[in-house]
Order: structure tokens, then C-alpha cells, then sequence
């Protein structure tokens, strides 16, 4: 086999910190609230003109006048307003398709600040010293960020491997470079490892068919979470002082960063489990088998309307924060990349009853859970016993066994299958 087809390209993005004084970082904050602009005034465009005039030509030809009448959008690179409208074409391209909602006004406090640096070329990054480089951000000049990972860049940098672009984004610990890098990897050899079902969950975060559970420990110690209710009720309480129409005073700016900052170390904790857990299944298995599930509509909230209040309220919206904080969503996701990394693949089944039939007789019999962590079938001629868990991710394996998988466009027609066919082989 030759070597061209043993290569492909490959896709990655890299993070790294920004270490920017005060001067740059206003300049960089001035770019972002630039682009957040540049996006609300073509929102209002797109909302007054009528649908023939809804095109690309006429987008641009509108942000070129605006960045002449508006004197503080000019400091916002052309080629970066240039990605806000192909980002905002995108976002309705997306909600026609049904990948999501409809773009909307995006508010000052409620936004991400970020801005895009769509080509690589411009961004002229050289290494200084073993951690730290140094790149050139249009209109701002050269920065220093932390290094990392070894870029392509200088002579290493070609047509194969090289950095497409970047994009500035700032988080609570400030500001950020994301790289985008194109790189020229070998396709890797099909994984011989086993098959094996998964079952998330709340108690047991992560179940695997082989009776192997991955769990984790909170991610804020007691101190930090006595912090943080601290915090957010003195953020409560210097709200009640705040007008609708007035500002937001400094010290609850404070406060509100404070908060912020507790949350986003509870994140960067549980990535760092997902990241290293995901990583040990991709490598371990050549087939890794999830159920596919509608986390938006699980976290729905229980509370009803005035004609027909809902039940359990609190209660819900516990069970919602705890599913949320476990982010499934974000574990397939990395589980899918990873998978694909060592040659192996993920394959999604239908979810509804895995955790109420019985992974031995294959019958689904009233009572079997009599609480959340042990299932007990309670088929006379079974009276399988096991851990809740395990018994739901043996029922997920083997839906992938006998083809009962999800496919997104029919998964439906999928489910009703799954409803109708009996399952009485023992596993």
C-alpha cells in the first residue's frame, strides 16, 4: 500500500493563554465588543430587509458602509467583520437544517467575548523560549502565549501541516489563542480491542458492560462549594439594592467574578476526568457502545404552566443540575474523536427501557427495581441479580449485537423496532 493512502488530513485545535498587559487587553476587549456589534447590526439587517435581499452580497456591502459611518467599528480587522457575517450566514444555514435555534441579539454581559483571525498567515508565530511564543494579533501587535504543544510553524510549516487561523476568546481567567491546525497524519490500523456498552448516569458516572466503573469525586471541595453559597447569596442580596435600569455597581461585578471563577474551576476539573477517562476506553476498546439520548429533553423543567402547575418542582430541578453537571453530551463527543483516533469506532443504540429489562432473560417484568442501584429480576425463571448500572449497559451492548442501532435521520422508526422485538437470548 502506498504511503499516500496510509496518510489523511487531520483537524485539531490547540488553546493556549494570553499574556497581555492592560493596553493590549482593552484593545483586544474594544475588538470584541466590536464584533458583537458587527453581529447585532446584522441581525437588525437581516430583520428589515426582505427575503430576496437576504443574500451575501448585500451583507457585505451593508458591514462596509457600517464600518465607515461607525467610527469604533473600524477597530475591528476587515477580515475578522468578514468571519462575523460568514459565522452569521452559518448560524441560519444551521437553524434551516435543524442543527439549532434561530441566531439572535447577542447581549454585552451574556456573551462570549471572541474575536476570529480567519488567516493563518497573518498570524506570524515564532518561538522564544521553550514556553513561551510569540504571535501577531491584526491591530493589536505581537503577543505572548503560552507554548504548549509544538506548532507547525517556521520551517516546519508546509501545505500539509500548518495553522489555518485563530480565534480570541476570553473566559474568566482572561484572555485566550485557539489555533486552528491542519496536519498530515497515518490513518490509523482498525482497533482489535473488545466491544463494550456504556451507561451514564448520576451515581455511577460511567458503567461499562465488563462490570469496570470510572467514578469521580465531587468537583468542589466542601470549602469551595461553602464559598460559593456564600458568595451567591451576597450576590443576591446586592442585587436587591440595583434598579432594572441602573448599572451594575463594582462590587457586584466583583462578586459575580468570584462565582465565575469557583464554576469555572469545577469545569476545568471535570475536564480534565472526561478528557483522561475517554482516553483510557478509546484505547482499550475497538468498539464502544452508548445509548442515544435526548439530554434537552431530560433536563426539561417540571414546573408546568398556571392551568396545570407541575409536580415535584425542586426535586426536578436537582435531578436537571445534577445531569447537567455531568455533561454526557460532552463525554460521547470526546469519546467519538478518540475512537476514531485509535481506529475504533462509537456506535449509538436506542435508549428506552435498557435500564428496566433484564440482561439475562431479556424480559422487561414489573418490580425488578426496587431501588436506583440494584436490579433484580423478578421473571420466576430468572432471578438475575446485579448492579443496576451494569445490568443497563449489558442491554446496551446488546442492542449493537443484534443491529438495533440508532441512526439519526430514522431513529424513531428505530425505537419502535426496538419496542417490538423480543429479546429473549441470553447474554
Amino acid at each position: 500500500m502506498s504511503e499516500e493512502l496510509l496518510l489523511g488530513e487531520h483537524q485539531l485545535g490547540h488553546r493556549a493563554r494570553l499574556a497581555l498587559d492592560p493596553a493590549l487587553s482593552r484593545q483586544t476587549n474594544e475588538q470584541a465588543h466590536a464584533a458583537r456589534t458587527m453581529w447585532n447590526l446584522l441581525h437588525a439587517w437581516w430583520q428589515m430587509m426582505p427575503k430576496e435581499k437576504r443574500t451575501l452580497g448585500w451583507a457585505d456591502a451593508a458591514i462596509r458602509q457600517a464600518r465607515e459611518d461607525i467610527d469604533f467599528l473600524a477597530v475591528l480587522p476587515a477580515q475578522a467583520a468578514q468571519a462575523v457575517l460568514k459565522t452569521y450566514f452559518r448560524a441560519w444555514k444551521n437553524c434551516w437544517e435543524g442543527r439549532a435555534d434561530a441566531p439572535n441579539f447577542k447581549g454585552r454581559l451574556r456573551t462570549v467575548m471572541s474575536v476570529d483571525i480567519p488567516q493563518g498567515r497573518d498570524l506570524n508565530i515564532t518561538r522564544v523560549h521553550r514556553r513561551w511564543g510569540v504571535a501577531n494579533i491584526p491591530k493589536v501587535g505581537r503577543v505572548r502565549f503560552r507554548w504548549t504543544m509544538d506548532l507547525p510553524v517556521g520551517k516546519r510549516a508546509n501545505a500539509e501541516n500548518r495553522i489555518t487561523g485563530a480565534r480570541l476568546v476570553k473566559d474568566v481567567l482572561g484572555w485566550h489563542i485557539a489555533f486552528r491546525v491542519q496536519t498530515l497524519v497515518r490513518k490509523p490500523e482498525p482497533h482489535t480491542g473488545p466491544a463494550v456498552g456504556i451507561d451514564v448516569g448520576i451515581t455511577v458516572p460511567l458503567a461499562l458492560s465488563d462490570g469496570t466503573t470510572y467514578d469521580h469525586d465531587e468537583w468542589l471541595t466542601a470549602k469551595e462549594k461553602a464559598k460559593l453559597l456564600r458568595l451567591e447569596q451576597r450576590a443576591a442580596h446586592r442585587k436587591t439594592f440595583r434598579n432594572p435600569a441602573e448599572r451594575t455597581s463594582g462590587r457586584l461585578r466583583a462578586t459575580y467574578d468570584q462565582i465565575s471563577g469557583l464554576r469555572a474551576k469545577a469545569k476545568r476539573r471535570a475536564l480534565d476526568w472526561q478528557h483522561r477517562t475517554t482516553t483510557v476506553i478509546a484505547r482499550t476498546y475497538g468498539t464502544v457502545v452508548v445509548e442515544a439520548l435526548t439530554i434537552t429533553n431530560m433536563v426539561k423543567s417540571a414546573r408546568g404552566t398556571i392551568e396545570a402547575p407541575g409536580k415535584n418542582v425542586a426535586q426536578k430541578s436537582g435531578l436537571n443540575r445534577s445531569i447537567s453537571g455531568e455533561a454526557w453530551g460532552r463525554t460521547v463527543t470526546m469519546l467519538t474523536y478518540k475512537t476514531t483516533r485509535q481506529g475504533g469506532t462509537l456506535v449509538k443504540v436506542p435508549a428506552p427501557n435498557t435500564s428496566r429489562r433484564c440482561s439475562a432473560c431479556g424480559f422487561i417484568t414489573p418490580g425488578s427495581r426496587e431501588d436506583q442501584a440494584t436490579f433484580m429480576c423478578k421473571n420466576p425463571d430468572c432471578g438475575w441479580s446485579c448492579n443496576a448500572d451494569h445490568n443497563a449497559s449489558r442491554n446496551v451492548l446488546h442492542l449493537y449485537r443484534i443491529g438495533l442501532v440508532a441512526i439519526p435521520a430514522a431513529g424513531r422508526a428505530v425505537v419502535r423496532r426496538a419496542r417490538r422485538v423480543k429479546l429473549t437470548t441470553a447474554r
